[in-house]
Formats: structure tokens, sequence, C-alpha cells
């Protein structure tokens, strides 16, 4: 059984809590970020390339944070001379990285692991629209297969599911058709596009975690390539359990692309196995799921983009 620690581990690559001290963006590389999402080496870069006698430094957060996720790694063996993407390319690894862990009694990250580099609105960062998609093809087409295995069949009577953070497009199946599917996402213009809703409603989870449905009004949720804008994904997490019916589904998927200025410190500090651990202890740490389960479904790993779902179901006591 792969339990926490509590003493702080010196000199590793990837720690939770570190944060990367960007320059001040000029304009123009600002306005690329704001557009398009990428993987953080592309963005280190782009900086590079845009502007001059600027580096790119860390500053350490120790705290509980710091000290339970470096110990679990090093002891989860995630640690030492491969780095975790290159630990989480090797098929299999992404799958064991949540099984039997001895989590600790409380949550173990500090609030400044939320934080973000650009800590202004959000609403403001996705006012314009944004029509393209954020991972790239063979990882859409990993992504749409697996939810053809997983999703109740399409037309299914009485199913209701919920996207969120959703946009112009969801990666359901094609033709993929329930009694009622509800986009949440933060412009209006994507989820009128999108063919697969059958309602939607524009809400910004980081400032209103309260999700305003029903209880037990769900039988999936899912959520694509947004888990780490989460501020508090405790709170979201506590109010899916919340919403979902008994025994219902919650998929997160994720690769190693973002919006790197707004997703959260702990993820843009950490690698693949670690977001598998993080978004796995949303689930433990809300409370009334099963124990949660990863997967590894990237198509054609090293060569495109990576894509791990991290999944659970709601206890049916709960």
């Amino acid at each position: 059984m792969v339990r926490f620690g509590t003493k702080l581990q010196q000199n590793l690559p990837n720690l939770a809590g570190v944060h990367h001290i960007l320059p001040v963006l000029t304009t123009s590389i600002s306005s690329s970020i704001r557009t398009r999402s990428f993987p953080v080496h592309q963005l280190a870069r782009a900086i590079k390339q845009k502007t001059h006698w600027y580096k790119l430094r860390r500053r350490a957060v120790v705290g509980l944070g710091v000290s339970f996720w470096s110990q679990f790694m090093s002891m989860a063996g995630y640690l030492g001379s491969n780095s975790f993407l290159a630990s989480a390319r090797q098929k299999g690894v992404i799958e064991e990285v949540l099984k039997n862990v001895d989590w600790p009694e409380q949550f173990p990250f500090k609030e400044e692991d939320f934080q973000r580099f650009d800590e202004s609105a959000d609403s403001y960062f996705y006012e314009a629209p944004r029509f393209v998609t954020h991972i790239d093809d063979p990882a859409i087409a990993a992504l749409t297969k697996y939810y053809s295995e997983v999703l109740p069949p399409s037309d299914t009577p009485g199913v209701a599911i919920l996207d969120m953070c959703s946009s112009w497009v969801s990666h359901y199946p094609k033709g993929y058709k329930q009694e009622r599917i509800v986009g949440m996402g933060m412009n209006e213009e994507e989820l009128k596009r999108n063919p697969v809703l059958t309602e939607y409603i524009v809400q910004d989870l980081n400032v209103n975690p309260k999700l305003p449905f029903e209880d037990n009004t769900f039988n999936v949720i899912t959520n694509v390539v947004s888990v780490d804008y989460l501020t508090k994904p405790i709170e979201i997490f506590k109010e899916m359990r919340r919403i979902l019916k008994p025994g219902g589904l919650a998929i997160m998927s994720f690769s190693n692309r973002c919006f790197f200025t707004k997703a959260i410190s702990i993820w843009t500090s950490t690698g693949d196995a670690d977001h598998v651990m993080i978004v796995g202890s949303y689930f433990h740490y809300a409370g009334g799921f099963e124990p949660p389960q990863a997967v590894d479904i990237s198509p054609n790993p090293g060569r495109s983009d990576p894509m791990y779902v991290v999944y659970s179901r709601k206890l049916a006591t709960a």
C-alpha cells in the first residue's frame, strides 16, 4: 500500500507547490496565450523568442502540500532518474497511480497550490469565443472512442448528462443523443454552437462553485481538459457528488496541454502521473465516491498528445 509521508524531500525535479514565476508578457505573446493552449515547453520557447533578459524562475512553497506530495511520489516510484512525463508515457504506469493509495487524513494541499499566474477575471479571459480544439486529432479520437464505451447508449430513456466546462464541442460519439445533455461553460457563443447540448448554462465555477441543479439529477458528468483550471476543486467535486444519481459516473479527462497562465500552480509545476493523483485526490476528499481509477487512453505515446482519464462513481449510499 502506498502511503503519504511528511518529510520534505530535497532537490526533487517536480514539487507540488513549486510555482513558475513568469515575466510580464508582451501584448503579442499574451494574446497568443489567450487564444490557444499548448505544452509548457512551447510556452517557455515562445516567451524566449518574444521577450529578452528574462528567466523562468521557481519558488518553492514549503508546506504540507509539498511535504506530503514529494514524499508520496518518491515512495510510489515516480521520482528519480526519469521524469514523471517520461514515466507516464510507458503504458500501464498511469493505471497504477491510484491503486491502493493510503490517503492522508486531511487534504494535503494549500491555498497557494491553487493560485494562477494570471489571477485576472476568468470572464475576461474567456470573453472571446475560441472555435478551436485544445488537443490534437488522435487524442480527440481516443477520447471519443472511450466515451463510446462508457457512456449510456444513445437515446436511453431518462438519462441526463452534464458536460462541465463545456464549449462548442463535447467530443461525444457522432450522432450521440440523450433526452437531456446540459453544457456548462464560460462562453455563450461557444455553447450555442455545440450540437449535442439540449441546454446550456454560462457560469464561472471559480467564482461560484455551486451547481444550479437538484440533488440526484445526472447519470454522468464529463469534463474535458479543464479540471486543471479549477481553483475550488473540492467544493466543485462535492457539488458533483450531490447532483449525480447514486451510482452516477464522473469522468475527468486531461492531457499535458493547457492555458498555462490560467492553470493552477500545482498542475503547472508537476507532471502527468502527478496530475492523475491530484484529480484522484479531489474525488477522495470530496467524499461519497468510490475509489477513483485512472486510464491511459493516449493513442500514440510520445508522438501525439497524451490523454488520461480519472473517473469514479457516486456511492449508492451517498
